[in-house]
């Protein structure tokens, strides 16, 4: 199997509404709280958008002329202050592989062409935010080399006075 990794294009919305609706229904899925269930989770424009955007990269996996994966990106500045030093940042906002194309190396072969393409724009590194919940994505990105670099934790607190925890 030959997978071919190309920048996206405005034809690829289409095919890749797919992929955008399984994140964003995983998401659903384990903190309902703070995702709404959307049909449409990307716009179109919004899409658009992004790939007009120089500092925005979506790289699609091609399979048999199929989009059977995609990686959205995104390059964040940090500036220095009296507490923290300037860096850059390659930002993975999603990766997703087709649930036909998984356990092939898609999704692999794209993290790799990412932090390929983060040392060509000389980045200080490639940041991502993951689910505690999403174990398997999880395992995923430690198998890359990646490690946890901060956790963020919460309270909810959903009647006045009421503290809820999981």
């Amino acid at each position: 199997m030959k997978i071919h990794i190309r920048s996206a294009e405005k034809k690829d919305y289409e095919e890749l509404l797919p992929l955008f609706r399984q994140v964003h229904e995983f998401h659903v899925s384990v903190r309902p709280d703070l995702y709404k269930e959307n049909p449409i989770p990307v716009e179109q424009e919004f899409f658009e958008n992004q790939l007009k955007d120089s500092r925005q990269h979506i790289f699609v996996a091609v399979v048999d002329r199929e989009l059977a994966g995609v990686i959205v990106t995104k390059e964040e500045e940090v500036a220095e202050n009296s507490f923290v030093k300037a860096r850059k940042i390659l930002l993975i906002n999603s990766l997703c592989v087709a649930e036909t194309h998984r356990s092939r190396g898609i999704g692999r072969k794209l993290t790799q062409y990412v932090f390929d393409k983060a040392r060509g724009l000389e980045v200080d590194s490639v940041e991502l935010g993951v689910s505690e919940k999403n174990t398997s994505a999880i395992s995923f990105y430690e198998s890359l080399g990646m490690t946890t670099k901060s956790r963020k934790m919460e309270i909810t607190l959903k009647d006045e006075g009421e503290v809820c925890c999981e």
